[in-house]
């Protein structure tokens, strides 16, 4: 059975750095381009970050351009966001998702697999 399993999620800081992590199984994880979204309490889910199947490509929101990085660990089928000089706006759920391409998650089109979810709260 495919699945998408997040942790890593916590309360921190403001300032403080944290990193979430996405565990796939199931599903040919070289097959697939990650990405992270969140969604914060009473607003729409939104994209945060996607790699490309081979690590070489990258995508950020610009809210989160230069504080987080997602990386990938084909050899464990991780996928991880390093997320660092995090503030009170990126209190969130945030979602680990896989699909074709990063073109289709940036775009919220035909995304395949979702995980459940790891809360991260950012305290002032």
């Amino acid at each position: 059975q495919e699945q998408l399993v997040e942790s890593g999620g916590g309360l921190v800081q403001t300032g403080d750095s944290l990193r979430v992590s996405c565990a796939a199984s199931g599903l040919s994880f070289s097959v697939y381009a990650m990405g992270w979204f969140h969604q914060a309490p009473g607003r729409e889910r939104e994209f945060v970050a996607a790699i490309s199947q081979s690590g070489a490509n990258t995508y950020y929101a610009d809210s989160v351009k230069g504080r987080f990085t997602i990386s990938r660990d084909g050899a464990k089928n991780l996928v991880h966001l390093e997320m660092n000089s995090l503030k009170p706006g990126d209190t969130a759920l945030y979602y680990c998702a896989a699909a074709r391409s990063t073109v289709q998650l940036r775009n919220f089109w035909a995304i395949e697999y979702w995980g459940q979810g790891t809360q991260v709260t950012v305290s002032s």
